[in-house]
């Protein structure tokens, strides 16, 4: 009986301690046992079909725009626009395309007239002796998925140096309005303006200059 009174109140006691334990959240259960989650998988860019043949540039929707640091204070920009070019592209073998454009420093912009004169000074371009920039590639590679990088001579003022282009297909196909096979690309790279005799007031004002282009072309009409 004795043994009764004693083991009663050890056994509440133990089953009160139990009680006041805290459960394992279900959560935490389940994070602990369940398999990692898969990762979905990135479907690739589907490459665009770039018809081979010689292609002519739209100046109208052909820009080459310039950034540069003006004294910490601003990246002011201009565009080189009315540009005249010819592309050439093997779909067979993308290393036998090439391209070929035209600047006239006319079409040279800064959005201030007082400006555009200073930069077609002999400050700067010189456009009373050099009317035009030119760019003629001498390697165009496959870089990826709509990719290519181009590497061509960049002449300007007279001067002829190796420039390299990061360049992105944007589309391929006909065109909705013209019925033509067409194209049109994006393309960035950085170059040294003194490189070219352009490099007045470096490097207060920034000798780097940020380049991009945007351009479409289309294959003409047979007359």
């Amino acid at each position: 009986m004795k043994t009764m009174k004693l083991l009663l109140p050890l056994a509440l006691a133990t089953a009160i301690a139990a009680c006041s334990q805290p459960a394992e959240p279900a959560a935490a259960v389940d994070a602990a046992t369940a398999a990692p989650a898969e990762t979905a998988a990135v479907p690739e860019a589907e490459a665009f079909q770039v018809a081979s043949g010689t292609y002519k540039l739209d100046p109208s929707h052909t820009d080459v725009l310039v950034q540069w640091n003006h004294m910490g204070y601003s990246n002011p920009s201009a565009h080189f626009g009315d540009a005249d070019g010819t592309l050439v592209y093997d779909a067979d073998d993308v290393g036998k395309s090439s391209v070929e454009v035209t600047l006239p420093l006319s079409g040279l912009n800064s959005f201030t007239a007082k400006f555009d004169e200073h930069l077609r000074s002999a400050d700067f371009f010189d456009a009373a002796q050099f009317p035009t920039a030119t760019f003629k590639s001498t390697r165009v590679e496959a870089a990826g998925t709509n990719k290519l990088t181009v590497t061509g001579d960049l002449t300007v003022k007279g001067i002829t140096q190796p420039v390299t282009l990061d360049v992105t297909i944007n589309g391929a196909g006909e065109h909705p309005m013209m019925k033509v096979p067409s194209v049109g690309f994006d393309a960035t790279t950085t170059l040294k303006r003194s490189d070219f005799g352009v490099g007045a007031y470096a490097p207060a004002v920034s000798d780097e200059v940020k380049v991009r282009i945007t351009t479409e072309a289309s294959i003409p009409k047979a007359e």
